[in-house]
């Protein structure tokens, strides 16, 4: 009378055990594919947007703006958003914040 009683125990557990085998089945990590081009693309990106890579073994100066007027472009750079210029009335900027009556850039 015993062998009915497991038989019917152990395919009462068949399904759900199958069901949990294949759930844990499901999730296997597949990272170690991906790991292994981990940063490629960035990698390849950097390569593409480089115009020179010798351009550290260049002693030479640079030539163009000196030291001194290169400072003061930039300080009047950092200086124009710290004290905007107001706009003359009656001229239209893509800047001007249209139509509440002030004429200061936002």
């Amino acid at each position: 009378m015993k062998a009915p009683i497991f038989k019917n125990v152990a395919g009462s557990l068949l399904g759900p055990l199958l069901t949990i085998a294949a759930l844990i089945a499901g999730c296997a990590p597949f990272s170690p594919r991906w790991d292994a081009r981990f940063g490629e693309a960035v990698d390849i990106a950097k390569a593409q947007q480089t115009i020179n890579p010798e351009a550290s073994l260049n002693t030479e100066p640079v030539k163009g703006v000196d030291g001194q007027a290169g400072d003061a472009m930039f300080d009047s750079y950092r200086n124009s958003f710290r004290t905007p210029q107001l706009l003359p009335r009656g001229i239209p900027s893509s800047l001007s914040s249209g139509g509440n009556g002030s004429n200061q850039v936002r």
